[in-house]
């Protein structure tokens, strides 16, 4: 779906035509964070199983992680993964299922995930038990971009899902430049919204980095008649964090820059640093829904809806896409 914010109509294409909808010297901002095997299986002394999310890694053999039905463990507690030699001990409970975790040995995060992890699929995919092919291996390819490059993920970045190599290379022989950005997503970006007022939905930090080189490409577009186009809202949020504060006379250029971000976009906000959006379609009471309320404003984005409700779009991560410009 292609939205046009400028007299709000609508209209629908498919995404190997999205060379035709970009301009000359436009730049897209794709996130190139790649997605870990952050899913893991663990097992009580009891014989009790969970399943657990990896978060981040906080220190030498301490992890932060989702736990599923772990309400009865205590502290002190050892648990055993489905596979490998390690074992993880309760240190302390956070909130929404979060755990302080202990790991002996004490390796490093990848080097343990890479034998007992598994692609973290959103829940709502399941596999029937004659799929007939190996689903870490193939689910490890098709759960991640094919610009991905950063490990630090627990979901993809779902609006760059749609891009292939030869689409890529389309894109480039039009003559749209791209710039690579960090945005590791983490849980926060899919935690539904419990409050009566956005404001007060609690953001979780996310890692992110613009280096010089993306910088420099994403502010060379304007000036040569091109747009930014971001790639996800994970990418909008990058740029956002990145841009300069111009007070309210216009749009500024990026810096590079890198550390974490809570920026919560929703209407009204003034966007510096995008001119246009690329997503995919996303869930009530969702910041990423509000996120481009702010972008396309809202009644606008509700007719949008309502056509690709019509029109049988595909919503959730592997659904359908707009270009909103």
């Amino acid at each position: 779906m292609i939205v046009h914010r400028a007299n709000g109509t609508i209209e629908h294409s498919h995404f190997r035509d999205l060379p035709a909808a970009l301009h000359r010297n436009d730049c897209l901002v794709l996130n190139q964070t790649r997605v870990i095997p952050a899913r893991f299986h663990a097992r009580r002394a009891t014989g009790g199983k969970l399943s657990g999310l990896f978060l981040d890694e906080t220190g030498r053999g301490r992890w932060r992680v989702l736990l599923t039905s772990g309400g009865r463990l205590k502290t002190g507690e050892a648990l055993t993964f489905d596979r490998g030699k390690w074992t993880l001990t309760i240190a302390g409970r956070g909130d929404d299922g979060e755990f302080d975790v202990s790991i002996v040995p004490a390796d490093p995060a990848s080097q343990i995930l890479a034998v007992v992890g598994h692609p973290p699929l959103p829940p709502y995919i399941k596999r029937a038990a004659d799929a007939g092919y190996s689903e870490d291996l193939r689910d490890r390819l098709d759960y991640q971009t094919v610009f991905a490059r950063d490990p630090g993920a627990v979901a993809a970045p779902t609006a760059g899902l749609h891009f292939t190599p030869e689409l890529l290379e389309r894109i480039a022989a039009a003559g749209v430049n791209t710039a690579h950005v960090t945005l590791h997503v983490g849980r926060g970006t899919f935690q539904p919204v419990a409050v009566d007022e956005l404001a007060q939905h609690p953001m979780h930090a996310e890692p992110f980095e613009m280096s010089a080189a993306a910088a420099a490409t994403i502010n060379a577009a304007r000036p040569a008649g091109g747009r930014i186009v971001a790639v996800g809202t994970t990418a909008v949020r990058v740029l956002e964090s990145c841009a300069a504060d111009t007070s309210g006379v216009g749009s500024g250029p990026v810096a590079p820059r890198s550390g974490s971000t809570k920026l919560l976009i929703q209407p009204p906000y003034r966007f510096r640093a995008v001119d246009a959006l690329i997503t995919n379609f996303h869930l009530p009471r969702s910041t990423l829904l509000a996120l481009v309320f702010a972008f396309a404003g809202v009644e606008l984005t509700r007719r949008a809806y309502a056509a690709a409700l019509e029109q049988g779009y595909r919503f959730y991560s592997f659904g359908d896409a707009m270009l909103i410009i």
